[in-house]
């Protein structure tokens, strides 16, 4: 990526982009164990059983889990395009990763994980680890380059309105 006036790089950088490539990569295979294999109708029932809820009900809940599974696999694919270095897969990657990082915090309930780890012991939760953990590491690694850009931004425009006057 071109750097931005008087030398200062923008946020991209060989090896961030490099890093977000690898976490979009391995969060994208996360996805797809966790929505395809470990959250199943047997999953789905037995975490409603736990909840006290009617199990009847399993089968349109795998139906609208794949669908965000579907989603975030998609949104971690187009986190690959970090390599490119445009700006959209910044803030594309940036905005997944951040609604990735809610799972654990209350939107998947806990008796879904308690299900995961029952039905499939603790490789269960191995793919809502990485993917969860790894998107806070990367979405705190995100942020921080956004913050000294902000910064430098400001400084340059504060210099050029001292240097008009």
């Amino acid at each position: 990526m071109t750097p931005a006036p008087g030398g200062i790089p923008l946020l991209w950088s060989n090896r961030l982009q490099l890093c977000t490539f690898g976490c979009s990569f391995v969060f994208a295979i996360c996805a797809i164990l966790q929505g395809w294999l470990i959250i199943n109708e047997e999953t789905v029932r037995l975490s409603l059983h736990l909840a006290g809820r009617a199990t009847v009900e399993a089968s349109g809940f795998v139906a609208q889990l794949r669908v965000i599974t579907a989603y975030y696999v998609l949104g971690n694919t187009l986190g690959m395009f970090a390599l490119r270095g445009s700006n959209w897969a910044f803030w594309t990657t940036l905005l997944i990763n951040l609604t990735q990082i809610t799972g654990p915090l209350g939107l998947i309930p806990a008796q879904v994980h308690r299900a995961a780890l029952e039905l499939h012991g603790i490789t269960g939760l191995l793919p809502t680890a990485v993917l969860c953990g790894g998107a806070l590491v990367l979405t705190v690694t995100l942020i921080s380059r956004i913050i000294p850009a902000r910064q430098i931004w400001a400084d340059l425009k504060a210099a050029r309105m001292v240097g008009d006057n």
